[in-house]
């Protein structure tokens, strides 16, 4: 697993008294996975529907449950605890609890941990029936925004009572993702903006069929999820793509070539950085009909295409850095560096697209990277994230 921002971070995991409590094990889970140090503090209510020795085994380390936990120091363990935490996390957090935050109550452990922390505090609601509506809850919220505290959902959805409607704790990859982006706020491109385009575009050839490639976007994702992981200010242009949208991060999602043009020409006017990670279509159908194509008694159906145009090669911005993609089948490095100078690049990413570890939605590539002065950096497989972070390492270093 990627680690990014996460690895050898100090996570405080509250877990209060709600169903939801089951998704928070998964949280730790995936926290520990990614090598963060995880200490969990129960409720009372929580352990009513969670055992403490489930989140034990999951973390190796000891669940905080009383205030009064004696331990060999001359702090108590809340306080202890609080000063060496890198981020605290309540999740789920139930309208009592948020209630009792946002007054400061400190009646039991995690009121007491909350007190003593000093480190950013995200609140991940979970409530059931108009509970997280109802005006206490939102006065509540309101308090604690103002104080600095994340809010991270709830999500919208069938909730425990069988009602419909928000108070559904939002899903551990998210729960990730904003501790991720939090986590790396302060990071090398913190200021900066990096513009990222992903995935395959599409061009109509009538109402039902289209012209595309096979691209997942995975590449372009986890650029953008990268950048917003080292405290930049991302926008994601995207084709089509199955892929969940990256908490934190400007998502404008497009079709064609055309579509894809006008939002990143936009988006680039103020930005430091465009990565074109995007496999567009070079061609596109000359005429769009406007009724679906018949099956005929023909064997052959002729479309006649014209070309698309140069999305990165006119790109301009002030001290834009533009990084571009190669995705070819043959002649890597030859093919790769006919297009940086013809489309103006600072570095080029080249890699192999008939490689199963490193062609479309593979988890890993295998890339090289071509720079303007003519070297070259062959890197090893990696995973897609990390591959990421190497280019965004070559991006500030321009930029600086």
């Amino acid at each position: 697993m990627n680690t990014g921002p996460l690895q050898d971070k100090k996570v405080i995991l509250g877990v209060t008294g709600s169903i939801a409590s089951y998704k928070s094990l998964d949280l730790a889970s995936k926290l520990v996975q990614s090598q963060s140090r995880v200490d969990v503090v129960l409720t009372n209510s929580a352990t009513k529907f969670i055992s403490p020795m489930a989140f034990e085994s999951i973390t190796h380390t000891k669940v905080f449950l009383d205030i009064f936990d004696a331990v060999p120091t001359q702090y108590l363990n809340h306080i202890k605890l609080a000063e060496s935490a890198d981020i605290m996390i309540i999740a789920p957090a139930t309208a009592n609890t948020i209630a009792k935050l946002a007054t400061g109550i400190a009646d039991d452990a995690l009121g007491t941990t909350v007190l003593a922390n000093k480190a950013p505090l995200i609140v991940a609601p979970a409530m059931d029936g108009n509970m997280f509506n109802h005006p206490a809850t939102q006065e509540n919220i309101s308090k604690l925004i103002s104080r600095g505290v994340f809010i991270a959902g709830p999500s919208e959805g069938r909730l425990a009572s069988g009602l419909y409607g928000y108070g559904r704790l939002v899903e551990t990859q998210e729960l990730l993702g904003v501790i991720s982006m939090i986590l790396g706020s302060n990071g090398d491109l913190k200021d900066r903006k990096i513009v990222v385009s992903a995935g395959g575009t599409q061009e109509s050839i009538d109402p039902v069929r289209i012209i595309t490639n096979r691209s997942s976007g995975k590449m372009g994702y986890a650029i953008a999820t990268a950048a917003r992981d080292r405290g930049a200010q991302v926008a994601l242009v995207t084709g089509p793509s199955a892929l969940d949208d990256p908490v934190g991060i400007l998502i404008r999602k497009v079709d064609s070539a055309l579509e894809m043009k006008a939002e990143l020409d936009d988006e680039c006017l103020d930005a430091d950085a465009v990565i074109m990670a995007a496999a567009v279509c070079d061609w596109k159908p000359e005429k769009v009909l406007t009724n679906k194509i018949k099956k005929s008694e023909e064997d052959n159906l002729t479309i006649n295409f014209t070309k698309n145009p140069d999305i990165i090669g006119n790109i301009s911005g002030r001290n834009l850095i533009k990084v571009g993609f190669a995705a070819e089948s043959e002649n890597l490095i030859e093919n790769a560096k006919t297009k940086i100078t013809s489309k103006d690049l600072d570095f080029i990413v080249a890699n192999d697209i008939t490689a199963n570890d490193s062609g479309f939605a593979s988890d890993t590539n295998k890339a090289t990277f071509i720079h303007a002065s003519g070297t070259t950096e062959e890197l090893p497989l990696m995973d897609k994230y990390d591959v990421a972070n190497a280019i965004l390492d070559r991006v500030v270093a321009g930029i600086k």
